[in-house]
């Protein structure tokens, strides 16, 4: 990708396909560059002498100087007016036509042809099928929208054509501008990550929002929004959240994870803030926008009205926020402020009767407390208040104090004033209070996502050649589907394991068990039987005078099971105290945009009854890993809830980490389950395995 920033900032602009006949997309775009735009608008039609009082022009060729081409020929014809564009010197093209890839084979043949001719000149190209792009700074509409955007320092790029002129009728009603605007299209060639990029180095672009179905290139996503949004947050809207293709996956990981988790997992480690109604959207991007960060997450509530506080109240209980707990001089000075009838404790209420001085009052006592990091200024209509005087203190404060405010004015019309006023001061206003807080939460999520460190994944030094051979040894016996008779690939990697041998005859696990001190467990070995102990296919706590007879009952509950099933054999393993530790599961399955997506939580036989699990993209650093632990449920039994002995949390980081370092190594293992990996007072051990080969990756 070239530097696009000519791209929004065009000085003269040809409409190749422009039309004088009303209600066509060549005539749109024209009329839209007319009405506003800043620089000259070239009309290119060799059917046409003149278009909209332009004279029209037989080819771009003919034009000199042209920044940006917007091309709006039929398919076929586009594909040669691209080459000649590149050819006179036109880097930057937008083209509308539809008929590439989302029209089948013809349709893709001809996007590869765009993409063949774009990296022959190297051109920046917005679309094919794109709805075009606006930019506020040069007045520049280039698209066929009924309307243009107003300015603003919010930067949009969208997926959706569609999603783009609701997203503009919407925002003009509630007074919310733009710098940018880009319908992606296909993203045959410019796609998010290139927006992202371009818009993170625009000093005018506060907030990038985006409305994506998908990314091209989910690991370079992570690392271009990673950087951005060390300065520039992102908010996005993310469709489809189906579990495409879970019913089809052979291991548990498979079974649970979908590509929605993988978009989840992505966005969380790029510092993305997703989002999943448009209202949430432009709630953040406001107050992203036009707020300072907080400097810690305790809110304070001030309001005249004790049920929108309580409401209030409950929104922040459910946000990673809390309410402020008061020092005792903000008690000592709302004491003194207010009536005795007030409630001085958080949420204040200031009750119905207050005057817009009570109200500024207690704000302002409110942002003089050191553990007062934001306020929700919430107001109900009564006699006794202006809203427009208590906008004009509410903006006098918080620039006084500089403390992010959010304000709830519920009323109608009577607010809109207030409100207008608010807004053009960066305060963000709401009829519903659950969404100032969760704006603020955003807000301070931020905040967090802004002080975080980045920290390389560790690289652990392992026997890969030995990894190596046990995969492509596998591979050679055609063999796709591995279990525990693959746990040395484990060992290869510095993954602790019992101790333990896969034998085929009751004699050989005899000899193996002996050299194994005290009881042992054995499992059968098939790649075809994914629930052992649901068929009788283990045996816990064998003693060594019965390892012979144990070996050949589950042998025969496996053949009556699945009399067809490739038996490899028994493993007869070390026994682990599951009593003193917790079961977890390490797993991953491939993504097909993200990559290996790892998998971590409450493992055993009800792993997928329960799933609680929570999933990041590899390779994984420490950080992350230790995100993973806070965000399972049972995490408190890692810890050690009710007297339990914590568990070795190290030995589990480093663990996850290894299986990382192993499926980003390898790209054949295109699934993989540890489950149980057991997680005691001093260490972890890798009981179980199951994964997936792809040859075709080795």
């Amino acid at each position: 990708m070239g530097d696009l920033s000519t791209l929004f900032a065009p000085q003269r602009v040809a409409v190749v396909g422009a039309s004088d006949e009303d209600g066509t997309v060549g005539h749109a775009i024209t009329s839209n560059l007319l009405s506003e735009f800043e620089g000259e608008t070239v009309a290119v039609n060799p059917n046409r002498e003149e278009v909209l009082g332009l004279h029209c022009h037989d080819s771009v060729a003919d034009v000199p100087d042209v920044d940006v081409a917007i091309v709006v020929v039929p398919a076929p014809i586009a594909l040669q007016v691209l080459r000649e564009a590149a050819e006179a010197g036109i880097e930057d093209v937008v083209v509308i036509t539809a008929g590439f890839s989302e029209a089948g084979s013809d349709g893709s043949s001809r996007e590869s042809e765009l993409i063949a001719i774009a990296e022959e000149y190297d051109l920046n190209v917005v679309g094919p099928n794109s709805l075009g792009i606006m930019s506020t700074s040069v007045g520049m509409n280039a698209t066929f929208g009924p309307r243009s955007a107003d300015p603003g320092n919010i930067s949009f790029m969208s997926q959706s054509g569609a999603f783009i002129t609701a997203v503009l009728d919407w925002a003009a009603d509630h007074d919310i501008g733009f710098r940018d605007i880009v319908s992606l299209g296909n993203k045959a060639v410019l796609d998010e990550v290139d927006f992202v990029e371009q818009w993170g180095d625009d000093p005018d672009t506060d907030v990038i929002l985006g409305y994506l179905e998908d990314v091209n290139d989910g690991q370079e996503f992570i690392d271009a929004a990673y950087e951005v949004t060390r300065e520039t947050p992102i908010v996005a809207v993310k469709s489809g959240r189906t579990e495409a293709g879970a019913s089809a996956a052979a291991s548990h990981t498979g079974a649970i994870a979908g590509s929605d988790q993988a978009y989840e997992a992505g966005f969380k480690q790029a510092g993305v803030l997703r989002v999943e109604s448009v209202q949430e959207l432009f709630d953040f991007a406001s107050i992203l926008a036009g707020q300072p960060l907080p400097d810690s997450e305790g809110v304070a509530i001030v309001t005249n009205a004790g049920g929108p506080g309580v409401m209030t109240t409950d929104a922040v209980g459910d946000s990673r926020l809390q309410l402020a707990d008061f020092e005792e001089a903000t008690l000592d000075s709302l004491s003194e402020s207010l009536p005795e009838e007030a409630n001085i404790f958080n949420p204040i209420d200031v009750i119905g009767d207050a005057t817009v001085d009570r109200f500024s009052t207690a704000i302002e006592i409110a942002l003089g407390d050191p553990a007062v990091g934001m306020v929700v200024v919430l107001a109900c209509p009564t006699a006794t208040l202006s809203f427009e005087g208590l906008a004009d203190e509410t903006v006098r404060l918080q620039e006084e104090y500089g403390t992010p405010i959010a304000a709830t004015l519920m009323g109608g019309s009577a607010t809109e004033p207030a409100a207008d006023e608010l807004r053009d001061a960066g305060i963000p206003t709401y009829f519903d209070p659950a969404r100032a807080v969760h704006s603020l939460d955003a807000l301070a999520e931020y905040a967090e996502i802004k002080r975080r460190d980045r920290v390389e994944p560790t690289t652990f030094d392992v026997d890969r050649a030995r990894a190596r051979e046990i995969i492509e040894s596998a591979v050679d016996r055609g063999r796709t589907q591995l279990g525990v008779e693959s746990m040395a690939l484990l060992d290869a990697y510095g993954i602790p394991t019992p101790q333990g041998e896969v034998v085929d005859s009751p004699s050989d696990a005899e000899d193996v068990a002996a050299d194994i001190e005290g009881d042992v467990v054995m499992k059968i070995v098939s790649p075809d039987i994914s629930h052992k102990s649901d068929i009788g296919g283990v045996e816990v706590g064998v003693a060594q005078a019965d390892v012979r007879d144990a070996y050949e009952d589950i042998v025969v509950r496996a053949r009556n099971y699945q009399p067809d099933a490739s038996i490899v054999g028994v493993q007869i393993q070390e026994m682990v105290d599951l009593d003193t530790g917790t079961e977890t599961i390490v797993g991953v399955s491939r993504d097909p945009q993200f990559g290996p997506l790892v998998m971590f939580g409450l493992g055993g036989i009800f792993v997928e009854v329960m799933e609680d699990t929570s999933f990041r993209v590899a390779p994984v650093a420490e950080p992350a890993v230790r995100e993973m632990f806070d965000e399972i449920k049972s995490a408190p039994l890692l810890r050690g809830a009710r007297g339990r002995e914590p568990a070795d949390l190290d030995a589990l980081v480093e663990t996850i980490q290894r299986v990382s370092q192993l499926v980003t190594d390898f790209p054949a293992i295109t699934e993989l389950d540890i489950n149980p990996v057991v997680a005691m007072p001093d260490g972890v051990a890798a009981i179980d395995l199951r994964l997936t080969l792809d040859q075709e990756k080795l």
